[in-house]
C-alpha cells in the first residue's frame, strides 16, 4: 500500500486555523485547478456551524439504508471497516457515500458510530446521506456535514470502503486533506497544502486593506480602482 503523504505538524495546524472561505480563496491563487472545482456543493450542510474548523485525512466509504445488506448484523458492527480507518493518517474523517436513489432514507453515523469514530481520532464526517443524534453529537464536538438529518438508521449498512467517492459533486479518495467549516467542505492539494496559511495571510492582508479604505470617510472610488489594480 502507497504510503499516506501527510504535513508537518506546523503546517496542519495553520492550515486546521483558517476558514474554508479564505483557504479556498488562497488555494485559487496557486492555479492547481479550475475555480469550480475542489468543494461539495450546497447538498451538502455543515450541522454543527459553531465548530471551529475541521481538518483531517479522509477515510472513505459507500452505504445503502434501503434495503437491507446481505449479511450482517448492526449498522456499525464492521470491524473490517473500523480496521480499514487506522490505515489512514490521524485525525481522521470518515467520508460516506449513500448510493440510495434516494440518499438519506436512514443515517450511517450516529451517536455509536461517532463515540467508536472518536476512540480512533476520528474528528468528523462528511456524507451526502443523513446523520442522526444530533445533540449527542455536537456535545461531543465532532464535525457532521450531512445531505439530510434522519430519525432512523433504516437499513444503513457499509458495502464498500476505501475506492473514491462522490460527496456533492466532489470526488474524494481516501487520504484526501479535507477541510469544512460553516461554509462547507473542501480539499487541499497535498502539493500546495504547506503553502497555504502562508498564501492565505497574503489574502487577509489584501482584503483588510480594501475593507480598510471602504470604511475610511475618505473613500473614493478612484481609490479604490487604484488599490485593486496595485493588487492586480
Amino acid at each position: 500500500m502507497t504510503p499516506i503523504p501527510q504535513l508537518s505538524g506546523d503546517a496542519f495546524e495553520a492550515l486546521r486555523r483558517l476558514d474554508t472561505c479564505t483557504v479556498s480563496n488562497a488555494i485559487e491563487g496557486f492555479n492547481v485547478r479550475l475555480k469550480n472545482e475542489g468543494f461539495v456543493n450546497g447538498s451538502v450542510h455543515c450541522q454543527f456551524p459553531k465548530l471551529p474548523p475541521m481538518l483531517g485525512y479522509a477515510v472513505t466509504g459507500r452505504i445503502r439504508s434501503s434495503s437491507p445488506p446481505m449479511a450482517g448484523r448492526c449498522y456499525y458492527d464492521r470491524i473490517d471497516w473500523w480496521r480499514h480507518v487506522l490505515t489512514v493518517p490521524a485525525p481522521r474523517v470518515m467520508v460516506i457515500q449513500d448510493v440510495d436513489r434516494l440518499p438519506g432514507i436512514g443515517a450511517f453515523v450516529g451517536e455509536m458510530h461517532v463515540e467508536i469514530g472518536l476512540a480512533l481520532q476520528c474528528i468528523g464526517c462528511v456524507t451526502n446521506g443523513a446523520v442522526r443524534d444530533l445533540e449527542a453529537i455536537e456535545t461531543r464536538n465532532f464535525h457532521a456535514f450531512a445531505g439530510s438529518v434522519a430519525v432512523s438508521h433504516a437499513f444503513a449498512h457499509l458495502f464498500e470502503f476505501g475506492e473514491p467517492v462522490d460527496i456533492g459533486g466532489l470526488k474524494i479518495r481516501s487520504g484526501d486533506l479535507v477541510h469544512g467549516d460553516m461554509h462547507g467542505v473542501q480539499t487541499i492539494p497535498m502539493a500546495i497544502a504547506a503553502q497555504v496559511p502562508a498564501a492565505a495571510e497574503r489574502v487577509l492582508e489584501e482584503e483588510g486593506a480594501v475593507i480598510n479604505l471602504c470604511r475610511s470617510p475618505e473613500f473614493t472610488l478612484e481609490k479604490l480602482a487604484a488599490k485593486l489594480s496595485r493588487q492586480g
